[in-house]
């Protein structure tokens, strides 16, 4: 399971044959997928205006934390969380994904038909700012064409701090159930 680049970092393990199931909560799109809205622009755009911060962690204000995270929560809610966790991310990351569409080998170029990759879940949480449903839908439907399965569940009112907001509990527990289901289903079909 992973979430944000981690849900892309899991489709990319699964299409390399890695695990018996896999589970993309607000998951960051992989290569091939197009759509971009502008919300993810903005949410990103601390740490992808300068080139510079390739290389450097780059933190967010409270109130960019807010708008892309905490979009959900009270501003107040919001300023506790990002007292309590947040920390400056990676630019590299952001840079790899924002170019991925660019580049021929992209480390998130994956096979969307490859009939042996095991089970894939696409979370999405429904006021998600850093990666709308729109992305995880659209990225859910690149897999269409394959036999593999690959299932899709939108949360409403989740925001991408899905895991931190009120009633988190619902989402895990929901993608606990489907992973212990169906990496029992494909281990008995081995």
């Amino acid at each position: 399971m992973g979430h944000s680049f981690g849900g892309g970092f899991t489709q990319v393990l699964l299409d390399r044959g890695l695990g018996a199931a896999g589970v993309g909560v607000d998951s960051a799109p992989t290569k091939g997928v197009l759509r971009l809205p502008f919300s993810t622009l903005r949410s990103a755009w601390p740490i992808l205006k300068s080139p510079a911060n390739r290389h450097k962690a780059v933190g967010l204000t409270p109130k960019q934390f807010h708008y892309a995270f905490g979009n959900t929560l009270t501003e107040s809610e919001s300023d506790a969380a990002y007292e309590r966790y947040h920390i400056p991310g990676p630019g590299h990351v952001l840079f790899e994904g924002a170019m991925a569409n660019f580049q021929p080998h992209s480390a998130l170029r994956v096979d969307y038909r490859k009939p042996d990759r095991a089970p894939l879940l696409l979370i999405a949480g429904e006021a998600d700012h850093v990666v709308p449903a729109s992305v995880n839908r659209s990225n859910f439907k690149k897999y269409g064409k394959g036999t593999a399965k690959v299932d899709y569940k939108e949360f409403a009112g989740r925001a991408h701090y899905t895991v931190g907001q009120r009633g988190w509990e619902e989402v895990a527990d929901y993608a606990l159930d489907w992973a212990t289901k169906n990496a029992e289903g494909a281990a008995r079909t081995s």
